[in-house]
């Protein structure tokens, strides 16, 4: 996705506050999306501000915070806060504990890539109560699992603008959300930070004293690098670092943690290993043969040959062709580390598809700069 980008003089906080109030000029209903992070924290505050300052009229804001149940205390209690924040100046906070399809990255040995919160038939093992105030049902979503919280934020607040703290430099990913979003059909979706990094998201919250959650710092203790402090629920693919913290420091909620996902202990057992895609010195250690693996015969095995042999979760399984097609179509261009990521990524699961997507970026790009060098065909 081209995106042209273009110097400015105003700074990334004057931008966003214009993005903001450009937005509310057009009269249009706005859909704040609450997470309790970091990014979540700084639109909030923007806004909140803005809103006090009378420069844009609240009256067409409500707060939307999707509460996964697997979620740190102190991303609770953030979300508690600015509640009351919020709900202070008029502004309605709308707190949904439903029954979404979440994705799960370590249910491995029952094949599965996904579970649902707040699942009532599990009410005896949630990992905590919900809220006196919370909204545990919605006419559009007839069964649990019927779909996850972006495709029902998308339908139940189409009627508005969605105002959301999502970041280009992130990831890849949200990089070419964003870019889809000014390039592609309109999509609903307004990220009036896009433009952030993380040093302008510290010095925001540093600078006007908002206080955020915990655990952002125990992870950063635990060796969690700045531009990887992310906060989302236990299970998903960029949070499940923060398991093994968990069970290091807080046993009650490891043990709230482990009834509701019996499998969790597999973070704890295998995290240094190609099951959890890590590249770090104590996997070379573990595995003494790693440096001698033949990367591009195991995706081989695995796609064409010997598919059967691998325990491969469903809904990485059922995109399987589209692996297949990627293998075919790099062949002869793609090199071992491509093939290595290829690999873990297909066992360890990618039911969001994140990895094939950039794998597909990533070989070709190389491939041409390998070419600019002189080092490829």
């Amino acid at each position: 996705m081209p995106v042209k980008k273009m110097r400015s003089t105003m700074n990334v906080l004057d931008a966003a506050k214009n993005r903001i109030k450009n937005l509310f000029d057009t009269g249009c209903k706005v859909y704040l999306s609450f997470s309790s992070g970091k990014d979540s924290l700084c639109l909030s505050s923007l806004t909140y501000d803005l809103i006090r300052e009378g420069q844009i009229d609240g009256r067409q804001l409500k707060i939307i915070f999707i509460d996964e149940e697997g979620l740190y205390p102190s991303m609770v209690e953030a979300a508690e806060r600015w509640k009351r924040k919020f709900e202070s100046i008029g502004v309605p906070f709308l707190w949904f504990c439903l029954p979404f399809k979440q994705v799960c990255v370590i249910d491995h040995l029952s094949s599965s890539e996904s579970w649902i919160t707040w699942e009532p038939a599990a009410a005896d093992r949630w990992m905590r109560d919900p809220p006196p105030y919370a909204i545990m049902s919605h006419p559009l979503l007839k069964y649990p699992g019927q779909m996850n919280y972006q495709t029902f934020c998308t339908k139940v607040f189409g009627d508005g603008i969605q105002m959301i703290g999502l970041r280009s430099v992130e990831s890849l990913t949200r990089y070419q959300c964003i870019a889809r979003a000014a390039f592609d059909k309109p999509t609903g979706k307004f990220y009036p930070i896009y433009d952030w990094s993380d040093t302008d998201v510290w010095l925001y919250i540093k600078e006007r004293g908002l206080e955020f959650p915990e655990i952002y710092m125990h992870l950063y203790e635990a060796g969690v690098s700045k531009r990887q402090l992310r906060l989302c629920a236990f299970f998903g693919d960029c949070t499940t670092q923060g398991l093994r913290w968990v069970a290091e420091t807080d046993n009650e909620l490891w043990q709230r943690i482990e009834r509701r996902e019996p499998n969790a202990y597999l973070v704890l057992l295998y995290w240094d290993s190609e099951m959890f895609r890590r590249s770090t010195r104590k996997r070379k250690e573990l595995e003494e043969e790693q440096d001698t693996k033949d990367y591009k015969a195991l995706c081989k095995d695995l796609l064409f040959l010997h598919t059967d042999r691998y325990t491969i979760a469903r809904d990485t399984l059922a995109r399987l062709d589209s692996w297949r097609s990627l293998f075919i179509k790099s062949y002869g261009i793609a090199s071992q580390k491509h093939y290595k990521t290829m690999y873990e990524g297909i066992l360890y699961g990618d039911p969001k598809m994140r990895v094939l997507r950039i794998l597909w970026q990533e070989i070709y790009q190389d491939y041409n700069e390998g070419i600019k060098r002189g080092e490829a065909g």
